[in-house]
């Protein structure tokens, strides 16, 4: 017997991913952005990883959520402490990862109903 939870269309999940765009809910989208069940903020951090600031983690805070996936690119890097004090202050419990490792959690996470974002950074073309 196979077993499927049912969910809502209307929540966002990772149907797809690439070095340079994600897939949500088989939409293509291009560049860095915020993903929550029922947002996508594009145009984030548009810097990348090596330009991220506490201004773009403090946007990350205004989503409102409890979880913070933070996907690095096609590996894992960990940003500045400094940086991620907005979301220490704001109390919200964060994940560094690659970006793959991020959209598979998120999708895991969302499904359960939790209360998360993804906030995916892309490399820059080479």
């Amino acid at each position: 017997m196979k077993l499927h939870q049912d969910q809502p269309d209307s929540i966002n999940t990772v149907t797809g991913y690439g070095a340079d765009h994600v897939l949500i809910n088989k939409v293509r989208h291009d560049g860095n952005l915020i993903l929550t069940a029922e947002r996508i903020v594009a145009d984030w951090a548009p810097g990348g990883f090596a330009g991220l600031s506490a201004d773009d983690l403090a946007q990350v805070c205004s989503v409102d959520v409890e979880i913070v996936l933070i996907g690095t690119g096609a590996r894992q890097r960990f940003p500045s402490p400094a940086l991620l004090r907005p979301l220490i202050d704001a109390r919200i419990g964060f994940e560094i990862m690659d970006l793959p490792a991020a959209c598979r959690t998120y999708n895991v996470l969302v499904g359960e109903g939790r209360s998360v974002a993804a906030a995916l950074l892309f490399d820059p073309a080479q």
